[in-house]
C-alpha cells in the first residue's frame, strides 16, 4: 500500500490531489483497508514519511557523523537543516502533499524537527532560552516548507545557493540569539 501510495504522489503533478480512493485502487485493496491501516490520508502520509525519514533520524540520534556531539552545537544544527532541507528535496512529492494536510504542526516528523532544533540552538547558546528558542526553531523550520524551497528554485536559485544561504541563516539566527543574552548568563 506504501509503495503504490509513494508511486502515485511521485507521479501525480498535484500530489495533494491524489485520494484515497486512488490509492486503494492502485494498491489493489479497498478503500476501507487503508482507513483501518493508516486513521487517514494524512496518517498514511506521515507512515510513509516515517519510512523514507528513518535513516536520518538514526543518525542524529544516534550521534553519527555529521551529528557527532563533538562537533559545535550550531554546526550540528545547520547540518542538520541542511539534511532536512535534502530529504524534502528528495522526497518534494511526499512533502508538498503532506505539508498541504492538516495538523503537520502536530505530527511526530514535524515535533521531532521542531524539538532537534530547539535543543541546538538552546545547546548552541549555553542555556534554555524557552520562547526565543521555540520562536526561532519555528521560524528556521518555516524557511524550509517545500513550497518556499520550490519558490526559490523556481526564481532561479541553485540547491547549492539555498544550502549556504539556510546554513548562513542558522548561524546568524544562533549568533543573534547569543549577542541578546545578559553576559552573566553566557556559560562558554
Amino acid at each position: 500500500m506504501l509503495a503504490a501510495a509513494d508511486a502515485l504522489f511521485a507521479s501525480s503533478d498535484i500530489p495533494g490531489n491524489v485520494t484515497m480512493d486512488a490509492i486503494a485502487a492502485a494498491a489493489g485493496v479497498g478503500k476501507g483497508t487503508l482507513f483501518r491501516a493508516f486513521g487517514s490520508r494524512d496518517g498514511l502520509l506521515d507512515t510513509l514519511w516515517t519510512s523514507k525519514i528513518s535513516a536520518l533520524r538514526e543518525g542524529v540520534e544516534s550521534g553519527a557523523p555529521p551529528f557527532e556531539a563533538e562537533a559545535a552545537p550550531q554546526e550540528r544544527l545547520a547540518v542538520f537543516l541542511d539534511a532536512i532541507l535534502t530529504f524534502k528535496l528528495e522526497n518534494r512529492h511526499l512533502i508538498r502533499a503532506r505539508e498541504l494536510g492538516t495538523g503537520l504542526l502536530q505530527s511526530s516528523h514535524y515535533r521531532w524537527m521542531h524539538g532537534e532544533v530547539q535543543a541546538l540552538i538552546n545547546e548552541a547558546t549555553g542555556r534554555s532560552m524557552a520562547d526565543e528558542a521555540v520562536y526561532a526553531a519555528h521560524a528556521l523550520l518555516a524557511a524550509l516548507h517545500i513550497d518556499l524551497v520550490e519558490e526559490m528554485l523556481a526564481n532561479g536559485l541553485s540547491v547549492l545557493a539555498i544550502r549556504h544561504a539556510q546554513a548562513a541563516h542558522t548561524r546568524a539566527v544562533v549568533n543573534h540569539a547569543w549577542s541578546n543574552m545578559p553576559a552573566n548568563s553566557r556559560s562558554s
